[in-house]
């Protein structure tokens, strides 16, 4: 019996890991990214990391373009946030937005309907050049 139960959770727990990928953009800047694509990933984000390499993020991937919302509830590293259309095109960028230290926890609201939004390093986009209208590539 113990067999099928150990399966089981090995399963579970690998539905539940990021893939790896990176992103481009149109200006040469590119970031490693782990990719949130499902509601339980898209939930933890970034919680709890306590460092971030600057070549590296989090995509979030939707199933459609949307005004997305997030919190930093967790978090406890500042991030800049990349809010992306389905065609990669860069429609916002909110930088260096802090961890939440106590409840209830602020949030931030896209202006634009996103598809992809791609959390990094706070500074990271403005160092990056990563602008409204810059174009992102997934590529895997």
């Amino acid at each position: 019996m113990k067999w099928p139960v150990l399966v089981f959770v090995f399963l579970v727990a690998c539905s539940q890991t990021s893939s790896v990928a990176f992103v481009e953009f149109d200006n040469g800047a590119r970031f490693f990214v782990d990719i949130a694509s499902n509601h339980l990933e898209q939930q933890k984000g970034l919680m709890f990391v306590e460092s971030l390499p600057k070549d590296k993020g989090m995509l979030f991937v939707f199933d459609e373009a949307m005004p997305r919302t997030f919190w930093m509830k967790n978090t406890l590293i500042p991030l800049d946030m990349v809010f992306i259309d389905e065609n990669g095109v860069v429609l916002e960028v909110k930088e260096n937005v802090l961890p939440c230290e106590s409840d209830p926890c602020p949030t931030y609201p896209s202006e634009f309907s996103s598809k992809f939004v791609l959390e990094l390093n706070a500074g990271v986009a403005n160092q990056s050049n990563i602008v409204v209208g810059r174009i992102m590539k997934m590529k895997q």
